[in-house]
């Protein structure tokens, strides 16, 4: 069973650090630099667990009426089982709750079909961020 909610103490926080880094230092190759902004400590850190184990995450930073998801990342061995999907739901549950209008994030190029598959539609051009092409993606909230 996996359970999705926001990290309640600094491990549940560090395992989801590691599970970041090991999908983006590690495996994509970004900078720690560059993976580590300064912003997680005024984030919302949301975590997917599964048998106690925390094995996918994503922030959610508020600004005015939009929260800005960030740094949506699933260890390799629970890809393809719906944990992006999951934390995607309870983010804009999470969203809905602080009366936020929209979500808005960047999304990795390769990752597209997740999120439009979740209803968010693009906007912009593709830019490169991290030597990652990326493309921003909004969704409104009713």
């Amino acid at each position: 069973m996996i359970e999705v909610r926001a990290a309640r103490d600094d491990e549940e926080l560090s395992a989801a650090l590691a599970v970041r880094h090991a999908a983006f230092v590690v495996e994509q190759h970004v900078p720690v630099a560059d993976e580590l902004d300064g912003r997680d400590d005024r984030a919302l850190h949301l975590v997917a667990i599964e048998e106690g184990t925390v094995v996918a995450t994503c922030r959610l930073l508020p600004d005015g009426a939009t929260v800005k998801l960030s740094r949506m990342a699933v260890a390799a061995s629970a890809r393809r089982r719906g944990m992006a999907s999951a934390l995607l739901h309870e983010a804009e549950e999470r969203a809905r709750t602080q009366g936020a209008q929209r979500i808005a994030l960047s999304a990795q190029t390769d990752a597209l079909g997740l999120y439009e598959r979740a209803g968010y539609t693009a906007y912009g051009r593709r830019f490169m961020d991290a030597g990652i092409e990326h493309l921003m993606m909004e969704k409104r909230l009713a």
